[in-house]
């Protein structure tokens, strides 16, 4: 799954631009089970039109379903009689009285932390505990629309457990600048006196980008966050496996090494490459967890520091089979070197559906070796099915299908484009999909392979 973090407007709602590495998205929250489970009488305003409908989305309903859960909030009480809630506040506080609070001021105040009042901004005890004080009942809503949606999410984890499905979550490397983790650790990131970042992140030029990704997020000051002993990425991992059974960490070789990014750089290809302290933090995580069930997002330029990382705490690595036809003999992505400690996807979130990379970016080379792997010239309606099933009958451990290759469709159901902040994040299922001939299909695929 892509991360389920709050998102923000400004960053077009992108799940890596995450205003809390703790919370979970409100925008996520189903009104038909909070209707169901009685939270609300369903008398919210305005509508939610049906998924396929022009205009439905994301940043057309965020409006109303913050609104409604508003609402729902101060229905209930803000779970004042809520046993429950109780519970839940209490087992969270470490992390949700901050969220909640910046959330709460973020609502008159905008998510740029930077441009609150001083007092706010550097927050200073005696004016904290006064907005504490002012703002006592939007805290409370904020708290209270969490404790919704962990209590769905609970529940959706449960069912999947109890049908023998287990769920791989995603960690995102970094918080969003504008977001409750900076505000409330300052000294955890390379912040000037104003609260400004120094430095930000992103990689160099790429398979995606010639000048590199500029992904603005801050940096973390490694010395600080080991000299505390890793406790808050150790706290951190820790929330994020009792919601998931197993974690692909984004951009793993940021843990070795992070391309920092000068603050008045033209472009990311002016940052350079400096030491984390990887194996001391995994080597915290490993201590504190039975067991470390993580993936690598370990694509791009990766070093043989970084392999030996993931070798030392048997962590494995990604494949993408879109990377695996340019005839390099040393490309790790090609199919005669995908192992059995690789997990293999077809295209991630980054990547062109598999169609639509067929249609629109397949070289005259690639296609030929395409077609030798396959025996035979596939046709834009076949080719996402073939890839799928020569994804399932490799070595690999495990292998990862969007679904929107099992429903082969086209690029215009992209998630993201690297390197663009419009018109991402914003396709999702339409009702009834996938259809009960595609579930059967992949059932069919998955016996025949053996998986």
């Amino acid at each position: 799954m892509l991360p389920l973090h709050p998102t923000d407007s400004g960053h077009r709602h992108s799940p890596y631009h995450a205003t809390s590495l703790f919370a979970l998205n409100p925008l996520l929250i189903s009104p038909e089970l909070l209707v169901k489970d009685g939270i609300t009488g369903g008398d919210h305003p305005g509508s939610f039109p049906p998924a396929g409908v022009e205009g439905a989305g994301l940043f057309r309903e965020a409006p109303l379903k913050v609104e409604l859960l508003r609402a729902a909030a101060r229905e209930n009480r803000c779970g004042r009689d809520d046993s429950g809630f109780g519970r839940f506040r209490a087992e969270n506080q470490e992390w949700l009285d901050d969220y909640a609070l910046f959330s709460a001021i973020a609502r008159n105040n905008g998510v740029d932390w930077s441009a609150w009042p001083r007092g706010i901004r550097d927050r200073e005890p005696a004016v904290l505990e006064r907005v504490q004080r002012e703002l006592e009942e939007a805290v409370r809503e904020e708290e209270y629309i969490q404790y919704l949606a962990f209590t769905q999410w609970d529940s959706l984890h449960e069912h999947a457990s109890i049908h023998g499905i287990r769920i791989i979550g995603d960690l995102p490397l970094y918080p969003a600048y504008e977001s409750a983790d900076v505000w409330s650790h300052r000294d955890l990131f390379w912040l000037d006196s104003e609260g400004r970042p120094t430095a930000v992140a992103g990689v160099p030029p790429d398979y995606f980008s010639s000048t590199g990704q500029w992904w603005g997020n801050p940096i973390y000051r490694w010395e600080e966050i080991e000299k505390q002993g890793f406790s808050w990425w150790k706290d951190r991992v820790e929330h994020m496996l009792r919601l998931f059974d197993c974690l692909r960490v984004d951009h793993f070789r940021g843990l070795q090494a992070f391309w920092k990014i000068p603050a008045g750089a033209a472009t990311a290809s002016e940052g350079s490459w400096v030491r984390a302290p990887g194996q001391a933090l995994l080597s915290h995580l490993a201590a504190r967890l039975p067991s470390l069930p993580l993936i690598a997002e370990d694509l791009g330029t990766i070093t043989p520091d970084v392999r030996e990382l993931m070798a030392m705490f048997g962590i494995p690595g990604m494949r993408v089979l879109q990377f695996g036809f340019d005839g390099d003999p040393d490309n790790p992505h090609a199919l005669g070197a995908i192992g059995e400690d690789s997990v293999l996807y077809t295209g991630t979130h980054d990547n062109n559906t598999m169609r639509g990379w067929f249609e629109e970016e397949v070289r005259p080379d690639q296609l030929e070796r395409i077609a030798a792997a396959l025996g035979k010239v596939p046709s834009s309606a076949e080719i996402a099915r073939e890839m799928i099933t020569l994804a399932l009958e490799s070595p690999a451990w495990l292998v990862v299908i969007p679904v929107q290759d099992l429903l082969c469709l086209g690029s215009k159901a992209r998630m993201n484009v690297p390197g663009t902040t419009e018109g991402n994040w914003q396709w999702r299922l339409r009702p009834g999909e996938p259809r009960a001939d595609y579930w059967a299909w992949l059932r069919e695929k998955t016996i025949r392979s053996g998986r």
